[in-house]
């Protein structure tokens, strides 16, 4: 070997080739610091902005820690949507479900880090929002709050997460997991940030419409519509389940095959909305807008679930758990956006209602043939439009925009709804806002699911939801010791069960 090595040496054009590879490595590493380096320049900056002037002298360590423990509680609704959802489903598609939520919570995390924020929160133009990328630049605080930057993010990146796993309900059951991939790119990447934007951006073209500036305090429309229709684009492109037969064709919604499962994952939702309602107040100091948002939080989705489970009852003559359940998140969806500007009484009409308008949105989608399994659709779309115009009728006129202290109640920051003596001008402000972000929502979704469809990823063949998602896509089921099942077992369960006939027949 040493030998065969000297020889080679000797020829210059294997001197002269080893010298090439020498150096292009060399280059290569020094280009790899460089790259290295220049990343930890731009990323390891301080997180403040240049002019001193702009930055807050401190992080209010009290706003700060509330602010961190609602984002907590937000992150936690994953789970509740996780449970719900795979409740609401069949046997087969249990660990699609499962793991959808973890990987879009992971890929909205770093999308959102990466510019989501940027697009949302950053100053740039009514419509998008051209700074922060990376969170480069960022200042210390988030505005005059005293909540740190990192903290407003993580709290956002929640209701990122949640607008994006709203989205998966309506499309259980026969999504590819690459479409998933897909399409949850586009919604926590662009759709959610940028239209987002126009709502809650500091300089977001709704925020100075006539006659009245839109409000929507914690997301009825900014999370929860946005989901909602999304959620509906997806079920268009993808079309029903296979052999799902619809109403007024004779059939009816397959039935959930654990509604205990759904039943706990719709509370945990609730308890995690006690994050995403009290704590967009951003302030602990605001100790009277806090138990206001809390309390009509939970009047809302008591008025909701009882509403729900009053109206459906002469209909079926049963008391239908699941659309109860569905009821009072309806109930937290309507409130979501009022909840800082109403009374007690306001909240619960206004769950109320909503918990009579999700079924007849379900009623609505089941009709026009849209498959929904999970009812995303009704609950956070259409009650979320409900919510957001509900606070042009049931402003109290008592409370202004939120700040750290409590309600800026100086003339012209006042909300008042028509029931309350502020004619219709806060309603119109709604109606535009609600308007303007559906349909831009739903016509973007359209656009970007139908290409995904156009690659093949959006839908799974014939063969794979036949025998179910988890076997197909992930190799293994959520239930590996239940045999057969009347939720769709896939091929080697109906064999598995066939065995387990035979041998119990010969046993007898």
């Amino acid at each position: 070997m040493l030998e065969k090595l000297k020889e080679r040496w000797r020829r210059p054009e294997s001197r002269k080739l080893f010298a090439v590879l020498l150096a292009s490595k060399l280059l290569g590493v020094g280009a790899l610091f460089l790259a290295i380096k220049a990343a930890g320049l731009y990323f390891g900056a301080p997180a403040h902005a240049d002019d001193p002037a702009a930055v807050p002298l401190y992080v209010n360590p009290i706003n700060n820690m509330w602010t961190l423990i609602a984002a907590f509680l937000v992150f936690f609704m994953q789970a509740g949507f996780m449970m719900l959802e795979a409740g609401f489903a069949r046997t087969r598609e249990a660990v699609n479900i499962l793991l959808e939520g973890i990987v879009d919570t992971c890929l909205c995390g770093i999308l959102f880090w990466a510019w989501g924020f940027a697009f949302m929160f950053g100053s740039g133009s009514g419509f998008i929002g051209k700074e922060f990328f990376f969170l480069h630049g960022a200042p210390a605080t988030f505005g005059s709050s005293g909540v740190s930057i990192l903290t407003f993010f993580l709290f956002q990146f929640a209701f990122a997460d949640t607008c994006s796993t709203i989205t998966s309900g309506a499309m259980v059951g026969r999504t590819g997991f690459v479409g998933d991939l897909l399409y949850s790119f586009g919604v926590s990447g662009f759709i959610y940030p940028i239209l987002g934007h126009w709502a809650w951006g500091p300089d977001g073209w709704l925020n100075t419409i006539k006659p009245a500036a839109f409000h929507d305090f914690a997301g009825s429309t900014v999370v929860h519509t946005i989901g909602g229709f999304v959620a509906l684009a997806g079920a268009i492109a993808l079309g029903p389940r296979l052999g799902r037969k619809f109403k007024r064709d004779g059939g009816a919604m397959p039935p959930g095959h654990d509604m205990v499962v759904a039943a706990v994952g719709g509370v945990i939702l609730w308890f995690g909305w006690y994050g995403f309602n009290p704590g967009s107040t951003l302030s602990a100091m605001d100790a009277d807008g806090i138990g206001r948002v809390a309390a009509n939080t939970t009047l809302a989705a008591c008025a909701g679930g009882l509403a729900a489970l009053a109206y459906i009852y002469p209909r079926n003559k049963v008391w239908d758990c699941g659309m109860t359940v569905n009821g009072f998140l309806a109930g937290l969806v309507a409130i979501t956006c009022p909840c800082y500007w109403v009374s007690p009484f306001g909240a619960i009409c206004i769950g109320a209602i909503a918990g009579v308008v999700v079924i007849l949105g379900v009623d609505l989608i089941e009709h026009i043939r849209v498959d929904d399994p999970v009812g995303a659709v009704a609950v956070h779309g259409i009650c979320g439009i409900w919510g957001t115009l509900s606070l042009g009728l049931f402003a109290t006129g008592q409370y202004g925009a939120p700040t750290t202290t409590g309600a800026d109640n100086s003339a012209g920051m006042v909300v008042t709804g028509l029931f309350y003596g502020g004619g219709v001008s806060q309603l119109i402000g709604q109606a535009i806002g609600s308007a303007a972000i559906t349909a831009a929502t739903f016509g973007v979704s359209m656009a970007l699911m139908y290409a995904v469809k156009a690659t093949g990823t959006l839908r799974v063949t014939k063969e794979g939801e036949m025998e179910g998602l988890d076997i197909h896509e992930h190799g293994g089921s959520a239930y590996p010791e239940l045999v057969g099942g009347f939720h769709g077992a896939g091929p080697m369960d109906a064999e598995r069960a066939s065995l387990v006939s035979h041998s119990t027949a010969a046993a007898k």
